[in-house]
């Protein structure tokens, strides 16, 4: 058993069929034992990535609103939701202008960050961050993160 933090980028893959969607399924499956973490600004964006695409070449406007159901609903049951905080927040534009990126992924990093804080502070192994969003990854690893770059899993 593991623990990880997908970001937007990494989890839509559970849901829509692209490049590492049987791998993140192999991952998220509740019978893996892992434990799989999430902030709480990958709802929205999850649900405009499918919402987007819906209706497009390979995704149906039903399958669409089956994919967000789902998405829904495991983020209200299976997944553990890292909250958006003021402190979150004052991390995220920090690292927003240390690392040049955009706001949202900001927000991912300093969540990442700060769970992984919590979890060695407590004795925890280290937390895994799925991603594959290059500048995420990059600035993860120059703090000392864990990272696992999707893009390495077809």
């Amino acid at each position: 058993m593991a623990a990880y933090f997908f970001d937007s980028s990494a989890i839509v893959k559970r849901y829509l069929t692209e490049t590492g969607t049987t791998w993140v399924s192999r991952i998220t499956d509740l019978a893996s034992g892992n434990k799989v973490y999430l902030v709480r600004i990958a709802f929205v964006e999850v649900i405009s990535a499918i919402a987007r695409r819906s209706g497009g070449p390979g995704l149906s406007t039903s399958a669409a609103s089956k994919a967000i159901a789902d998405f829904r609903d495991d983020f209200a049951n299976e997944y553990s939701v890292i909250e958006t905080t003021p402190t979150l927040i004052e991390s995220a534009a920090d690292y927003a202008e240390t690392y040049l990126m955009r706001a949202y992924d900001a927000v991912q990093l300093a969540a990442v960050l700060q769970l992984n804080t919590e979890a060695t502070s407590l004795g925890l192994a280290s937390i895994i961050l799925i991603s594959a969003d290059g500048a995420l990854n990059t600035a993860a690893v120059a703090e000392g993160l864990a990272v696992d770059d999707l893009n390495l899993h077809p």
